[in-house]
């Protein structure tokens, strides 16, 4: 674990990603909150590709928690059965999918306290809906990002929560909206876990890290 850089290092880095990707995206697929909130659901254990595969169809037919409802647990099986751990996170989907339609009128609620008392919606999800579709300044720390910030000095800590923290009281104000994406698409695409694609850095004259490849 690299120590925390400085602000200025920092400021240097979001700047360069920045002007490398203006207004980076996240990969999952969805029409309205309630697709991105069951996307993200979906996404624990598999890859964004496999989701949106899996997903493309289901969200023609079900993009609202009512439809969900009406459509059945079985029926939402068979869309989803190629991603990870599909029967429980179908249970989770309908479940949520009640909760929603009966306690918040079939909206998705705007409150991180509020999504997390949803059946398989942890903090990084919640994080996810609040960045993604409130465009709320929330971090959700993922393995990509874990590792990049821990990596490079951006935003060390030995836990998610840490990490978290640490972006949020490190990166300057005008990056933080997309700070989780850029560091999500640097760890997945450049800063990858085995061998770093440290040739291809933008960062890399910035970056502290001690094994680089080229």
């Amino acid at each position: 674990m690299a120590s925390q850089l400085d602000y200025h290092t920092i400021r240097e880095m979001f700047t360069r990603f920045h002007a490398s990707e203006p207004e980076p995206k996240g990969e999952l697929e969805h029409v309205n909150a309630f697709t991105l909130l069951v996307a993200v659901a979906l996404s624990a254990q598999a890859t964004d590709a496999g989701v949106n595969k899996a997903t493309r169809a289901l969200f023609r037919v079900a993009d609202t928690p009512g439809k969900m409802l009406a459509l059945g647990e079985e029926v939402l099986v068979e869309h989803i059965k190629t991603i990870g751990l599909f029967r429980q996170k179908a249970k989770n989907v309908m479940k949520l999918s009640r909760i929603l339609q009966e306690d918040y009128g079939g909206e998705v609620p705007s409150s991180r306290a509020a999504l997390m008392t949803l059946p398989g919606v942890g903090r990084k999800t919640a994080n996810v809906v609040l960045n993604m579709w409130f465009h709320f300044p929330a971090q959700a720390v993922d393995t990509h990002i874990f590792r990049v910030g821990n990596r490079t000095g951006i935003a060390t800590g030995k836990t998610v929560e840490a990490v978290e923290r640490a972006i949020e009281d490190n990166v300057p104000a005008e990056f933080q909206q997309h700070a989780h994406h850029w560091l999500i698409l640097h760890g997945r695409y450049i800063c990858v876990a085995r061998k770093p694609k440290c040739g291809a850095c933008i960062i890399r004259d910035l970056c502290p890290f001690e094994e680089k490849t080229f």
